[in-house]
């Protein structure tokens, strides 16, 4: 269920993204880009001072965070980085570049999955708990 509601999430910013490129003015399209990365940098600057030495290039489990933007989103670091670079896509107005958000939307995807068994793993019914009272 948590899985299709993303999944309807991505959709409805994505075909969100291509109506305001195509029918939105260009100034419009830079006001709401703007705005999005605006919002989305600071809060992916946030969750990755969250995380802490947590933090790594591949996914191994040290510790496991789950306060702050933590409690709530499982891999905040993915979901802000996703929405400041649609506001970039909609602010260039470059409607091809929304599949490639699409395309870095499924690989940081997989990716979150990957590690979400490497933390399971590590941190067993813990890790468990948190997912069952975190958004998705």
């Amino acid at each position: 269920m948590r899985q299709a509601v993303l999944v309807f999430a991505v959709a409805v910013l994505a075909a969100i993204a291509l109506l305001v490129i195509t029918q939105g003015t260009p100034g419009q399209a830079l006001v709401v880009g703007a705005v999005l990365a605006a919002i989305a940098l600071p809060l992916l600057v946030l969750s990755r001072r969250q995380l802490g030495r947590a933090f790594s290039a591949g996914p191994r489990a040290t510790t496991l965070v789950t306060d702050g933007l933590y409690a709530r989103i499982p891999h905040p670091m993915y979901a802000f980085l996703d929405l400041a670079l649609l506001g970039v896509v909609i602010a260039t107005r470059q409607g091809w570049l929304v599949a490639v958000w699409l395309g870095l939307v499924a690989v940081q995807s997989w990716q979150a999955r990957r590690e979400a068994r490497v933390l399971e793993r590590a941190f067993g019914d813990a890790y468990r708990a948190y997912r069952a009272q975190a958004w998705w």
